[in-house]
């Protein structure tokens, strides 16, 4: 099944494995090994930061395998065995989980822990969408909505029932991510970009007590869904689930709005768009939260939404210094990563505008 799939590149030499070796234990270990004769076809997906992603073509069935970066041994981070599991258990209650096919901790095989799980057949966008797929204004509010409607969804899972009970720290998140982003801005922070001390401080003094406590995705964005190849209005498939946990639903939903870069936002904003939320027809971040709530029950006025906000752009922010810190100090070379520190000052000056409405 070798053909063209969207973001799959030839291997970069680094992260290259035995394939061979690979597809020995997949065939011995795979909850069904049909399909899975013979060494398959692999190309590396080139979008992440973080955790590896390659496509594995057979002649007769595609396999995405997942794996840790190498030489990556901090605790907690790329658990590879997590994030298969929050999938397997999610399977059961939600419509939108890849197949999951084998995970392996015997670091023989492959030099780190992966996991292997079918592909789900779809459109994923980039910052734009593929040139074959083209939206009306009445298609991409269709789709506002039922990726909205996705997050819902899952935020309505049943943890206990999932068998995921166990996955979070319980209440006291909002806290605890306010506590964890400071402290990772603060020994990601570069002589160069301002010290956001303002803005940690004003997160810190007025954060709300958590609303809830359910299972959330903590990357949910436009390129993070996978799309139904007839209804491109339609998600079919939620990817990339390693940053997964219990935790408070509006945090989960401020993080994906930082991403939401919506039409009538400024030039340098638009420079930093990821995902194609600003075509005629998309919504706005405020018409956003305003759904969301209504289908939660949630209690919400601007004022409030306003801490949300200030925090989701703040830990994009920290996203952003934790990767310029590495280019900065010549850990990576990749020009692309040179124009963060710009962008880390950037939302800090729209941060402090924001705090002090």
């Amino acid at each position: 099944m070798s053909h063209q799939v969207a973001g799959a590149r030839e291997v970069r030499s680094e992260d290259a494995f035995d394939v061979e070796r690979v597809a020995e234990w997949l065939r011995a270990n795979a909850d069904d090994p049909s399909g899975l004769d013979g060494t398959p076809a692999v190309k590396q997906f080139s979008g992440g930061a973080s955790n590896l992603t390659y496509l594995l073509s057979y002649p007769t069935r595609d396999l995405i395998l997942r794996r840790a970066p190498g030489g990556t041994k901090a605790r907690g981070a790329h658990d590879m065995g997590r994030e298969f599991r929050i999938q397997s258990k999610l399977s059961a209650v939600l419509p939108y989980i890849a197949p999951m096919v084998a995970f392996c901790d015997d670091e023989s095989v492959l030099g780190s822990d992966f996991y292997a799980m079918g592909k789900i057949d779809g459109i994923i966008a980039g910052t734009e969408f593929p040139p074959e797929v083209s939206l009306s204004p009445e298609q991409a509010r269709e789709l506002c909505f039922h990726f909205i409607d996705t997050l819902v969804e899952l935020h309505s899972v049943d943890p206990e029932k999932a068998g995921l009970a166990d996955l979070g720290k319980g209440f006291g998140y909002v806290r605890r991510q306010v506590d964890g982003w400071s402290a990772r801005f603060r020994n990601a922070r570069t002589d160069d970009v301002p010290d956001y001390e303002a803005v940690m401080t004003w997160l810190a003094e007025n954060q709300p007590d958590d609303i809830a406590n359910c299972v959330i995705h903590n990357d949910f964005k436009l390129d993070n869904v996978v799309l139904s190849n007839e209804d491109p209005t339609r998600v079919i498939g939620i990817l990339d689930w390693e940053m997964a946990t219990l935790g408070d639903p509006l945090m989960d939903v401020a993080g994906s709005l930082a991403y939401w870069v919506q039409a009538d936002d400024d030039e340098a904003t638009q420079a930093m768009r990821r995902v194609p939320t600003n075509l005629p027809g998309m919504i706005t971040r405020d018409e956003f939260v305003e759904r969301y709530c209504e289908r939660m029950g949630f209690d919400m006025t601007p004022e409030k939404w306003r801490w949300y906000e200030a925090f989701g752009h703040f830990r994009l922010a920290v996203i952003a210094q934790q990767i310029y810190y590495r280019y900065y100090h010549g850990q990576t070379t990749n020009e692309r990563f040179g124009a963060l520190g710009f962008a880390v000052g950037m939302v800090e000056s729209r941060l402090n505008a924001l705090i002090s409405e």
